[in-house]
């Protein structure tokens, strides 16, 4: 009726794991970090597009065809983390600058204080 394997057989056979090859990390900035002085050292006062962001990173040395889906997450994340702001468009696409949030803050805590004036006649 039913055939039972030998105990041999049974037992599981461990099959050597292929060891993966780390690959060498790319020595210099990370796509975030070029990604922030690209935006930064831009003189556009409605921020930088996407396409014109892929543009500076190709010409700091960046492979934008391979690294595309890397280069829009990298643009989520630091949109999301507050280190960019996000002037049009949704998700990854749109322009993008650096928020002047501190500065704005700052300012309004001292604009908005009462002063006393004396006046002695």
């Amino acid at each position: 009726m039913t055939e039972i394997a030998p105990a041999a057989i049974r037992s599981s056979a461990k099959i050597p794991m292929k060891k993966s090859t780390s690959r060498a990390k790319k020595d210099g900035p990370s796509i975030s970090k070029l990604i922030v002085d690209a935006v930064a050292d831009s003189k556009e006062r409605k921020g930088v597009s996407l396409a014109a962001l892929k543009k500076l990173l190709a010409r700091n040395g960046v492979d934008v065809a391979k690294s595309n889906k890397r280069i829009n997450s990298a643009i989520t994340k630091l949109v999301t983390s507050g280190s960019l702001s996000r002037t049009r468009g949704t998700g990854a696409s749109g322009s993008f600058k650096i928020p002047k949030a501190k500065k704005k803050k700052l300012a309004q805590i001292f604009c908005c204080q009462p002063v006393i004036v004396e006046l002695h006649h």
